[in-house]
């Protein structure tokens, strides 16, 4: 086993960070998530790798370089060798950064002001998330043609990843091609070079196969930054040997309790989970913030009508919606006040589930699954099998509920397939 961690992460939400530490898990490096910054800067954590999940995506640029160099200190103190900072496949953030804002913070802080280089790296395509001649695409589609077009918080326009991250980094933002790629870690590493002599502070890198990203992350040995999405972290551990693999790297405790799913998200994917969940007979409920905004308690009347049926199977609480119904509650109560308003009724529901006798439970949606698990008190997450490409089960304790193991499913709005709610319980009941 290593003798202290040496990659240390920094998630810019909490579906994200358990996607980069999955990946993590798979290509066998020992790794612990920490909801937000421990307090605590001299516990030691027994692992190859630390994520710390933060939920700073679309909060203000300057709150969010202000926890992201909280999580880098903490880190840094726990002896980390390389810092990786994580954002979505899909590279959204708000209009004014926070992903620019967030790499130039780190750099100045671990190379000077100004100084340093580092990557940009979104592609997982194992998710159908490719980087090819800096533009970004989504399966077929450019980012720009995808249906994050009319995301209803973080909508992308431009697939075109050099523009993007110019716009919102004052370092010169360059590219490192597939034609560079293809030839492998030492043409890569050249091209860093080649860049970095012209002065380039950002290099946007193409990867369009699993092959690309082993090829990348050989390369990107001793970079002290690297920002990117999950992908990139399957390519990384091969650069340091000493790492102990295991087989059994994502074993969990045996799973108990009853079942639910909480959603949040309003993207395609989820939108079809949410079909496909209610197309098979299960009970689902609809939250309605409309209905929160007048006043009625919507909590209360979501957890009487699960409280009957959770032992008869999972159930789900959601708020998923399609893109015209959103911009017409947005346009309503504003997007920030729409969004937090689902944000604290689900999360105050999911801790009524749980008080209810849940303890295996499904969240979706980067935001939701953020204001879920604090609400949850969780601090720490093992990571466990995978569900779908980024999307693996954890097991958590709460303070709230010391005497109880949860297992809890944080996906991306984005990912997993149709039966993705289905699908996850079925695994958690197979032996690891």
């Amino acid at each position: 086993m290593s003798a202290r961690p040496v990659l240390g992460c920094i998630a810019d939400d909490f579906t994200g960070a358990t996607d980069l530490a999955n990946n993590l898990v798979r290509s066998g490096m020992r790794t612990v998530q920490t909801i937000g910054v421990p307090a605590d800067a001299a516990a030691a954590i027994d692992a190859d790798a630390i994520v710390v999940a933060l939920k700073s995506r679309t909060i203000p640029a300057e709150q969010a370089v202000e926890q992201s160099l909280a999580a880098l200190r903490w880190l840094q103190s726990q002896g980390v060798e390389q810092i990786y900072f994580k954002y979505c496949s899909t590279f959204d953030s708000t209009p004014q950064g926070n992903i620019g804002p967030v790499t130039d913070a780190l750099l100045d802080a671990l190379q000077g002001p100004g100084q340093g280089f580092t990557i940009v790296c979104p592609a997982f395509p194992e998710n159908q998330r490719t980087v090819f001649k800096g533009h970004l695409f989504v399966g077929d589609q450019l980012l720009s043609d995808s249906g994050m077009r009319q995301h209803p918080l973080t909508p992308m326009t431009d697939a075109n990843l050099v523009r993007v991250m110019q716009s919102q980094t004052r370092r010169p933002v360059g590219l490192v091609s597939y034609d560079t790629v293809r030839l492998g870690a030492s043409a890569i590493s050249e091209r860093f070079a080649a860049l970095q002599a012209q002065g380039v502070g950002v290099a946007v890198v193409d990867a369009i196969t699993h092959a690309d990203l082993m090829s990348i992350g050989k390369a990107l040995a001793g970079m002290p930054l690297v920002t990117a999405g999950s992908g990139i972290a399957l390519g990384l551990p091969q650069n340091w040997p000493s790492v102990n693999a295991r087989a059994k790297a994502h074993a969990l405790p045996a799973a108990t309790g009853l079942r639910a799913v909480v959603s949040g998200s309003c993207s395609q994917a989820t939108n079809t989970q949410v079909l496909h969940f209610r197309q098979q007979g299960h009970p689902a409920f609809a939250v309605d913030p409309l209905a929160i905004a007048a006043g009625d308690d919507v909590v209360a009347l979501a957890l009487a009508w699960a409280r009957p049926l959770l032992p008869q199977g999972p159930v789900l609480v959601y708020a998923t919606a399609e893109s015209a119904a959103v911009q017409a509650v947005q346009a309503q109560l504003g997007v920030a006040r729409a969004g937090a308003l689902v944000e604290q009724t689900l999360s105050r529901i999911a801790v009524g589930l749980v008080d209810s006798g849940v303890q295996q439970l499904v969240v979706a949606g980067g935001e939701t699954s953020g204001a879920v698990v604090q609400a949850l008190g969780v601090q720490r997450m093992a990571i466990g099998p995978q569900i779908d490409p980024g999307v693996p089960w954890t097991a958590v304790q709460s303070a709230q509920w010391p005497d109880k193991t949860l297992h809890l499913a944080l996906k991306s709005g984005n990912f997993g397939s149709a039966d993705f709610f289905t699908k996850a319980f079925m695994l958690l009941q197979e032996p690891s």
